[in-house]
């Protein structure tokens, strides 16, 4: 791809916008030489930072707006009132053809109603699938739907297995995509009708862009043995609270333990580097990015709590699913 990339960013999403968005920016864009921003929000906030954070000229637009979309909106109301707004403006810029991707770290139901609105379902896919990765013993899952949707059938899960396994060759070309469904135990007659059907049917016929492995339980997803892991929205949803909740856990008492008294201080100064790279493991920061999958046009939620480092992933996850071709992909691959 000659021409630069650009994404289009709600810069007013999220805590502590648009400082964390447009610093996420600079540091995106010092990595990233071919790729432009088009920034939409309130200039006066927006244009000391990008001085502030050293952003050249040429390399965004600022399309200056008021009015956002606030936190406590419903996403009906944030979609009736918010043709104005720097999430519409933003997601209406990627269906006229003026950006290649768009990312918010705001409110997660207006955005996805809006991408809904302004943007077309890819062919044959009847429902969009939130996902996102999760860090593994081998490397990196790709797991999904993590609650777009509620209830799901058989096609749905089918198309997110497709959909998914799409994702990961976008991000990591390199990897064989091995699909399982996440299932109350990996014995072939466990879980209700639905999952089972799916498991028959995935079983069934051979796909040229993924394996599929068959049933994964919860406490496996980090094993690292398949790499797309897909549910129900309501069942990848808990998944991913649980695990972000351990993930957290995990990290507060460590650090509680390794500074409580002078003899742990000192273990932990001596194991500095080994206990610095498992606490970059469960970093969140480092896998943030979810993508709503199913639409025609990449869109990418960041997490509204996350910081600068944060959001500048999400805009690395988001130029690689335009490097990788992901809308292609999914289109060649789905029937």
């Amino acid at each position: 791809m000659n021409n630069p990339i650009i994404i289009a960013i709600d810069a007013m999403g999220g805590d502590n916008s648009p400082d964390k968005v447009i610093k996420g920016v600079s540091l995106h864009s010092s990595v990233s030489l071919n790729v432009n921003y088009k920034i939409f929000g309130d200039k006066d906030l927006i244009t000391p930072l990008i001085k502030k954070y050293n952003i050249p000229n040429k390399r965004f637009e600022l399309v200056h707006t008021h009015k956002i979309v606030q936190a406590e909106d419903t996403a009906l109301s944030a979609a009736k009132r918010g043709k104005d707004t720097s999430l519409w403006l933003a997601v209406e810029s990627l269906k006229n053809d003026e950006a290649h991707a768009v990312v918010s770290a705001g409110n997660t139901g207006a955005l996805f109603l809006i991408s809904k609105l302004n943007l077309k379902m890819i062919e044959n896919i009847d429902k969009p699938a939130l996902s996102a990765l999760w860090p593994s013993k081998k490397g990196m899952n790709v797991v999904l739907d993590l609650g777009a949707n509620i209830e799901c059938n058989t096609k749905n899960l089918i198309d997110f297995s497709i959909m998914g396994s799409a994702l990961l060759k976008a991000l990591f070309e390199n990897l064989r995509p091995k699909v399982a469904l996440l299932n109350i135990g990996s014995e072939e007659l466990k879980g209700n009708a639905m999952i089972k059907d799916t498991y028959q049917l995935l079983s069934e016929k051979k796909y040229s862009l993924f394996d599929f492995e068959g049933y994964i339980e919860g406490n496996n997803i980090m094993e690292g043995d398949v790499n797309v892991i897909v549910a129900d929205g309501f069942t990848g949803n808990i998944a991913l609270k649980t695990a972000e909740g351990t993930s957290n856990f995990i990290i507060s008492e460590l650090k509680k333990a390794l500074t409580s008294n002078l003899i742990s201080k000192f273990s932990s100064f001596v194991n500095f580097t080994n206990l610095n790279n498992f606490k970059k493991k469960l970093d969140p920061r480092l896998y943030n990015g979810a993508i709503l999958l199913g639409l025609n046009k990449p869109v990418i939620k960041s997490h509204g709590s996350t910081d600068s480092i944060g959001f500048a992933n999400s805009l690395k996850v988001c130029e690689k699913t335009i490097r990788g071709k992901l809308i292609d992909s999914i289109k060649d691959s789905i029937n």
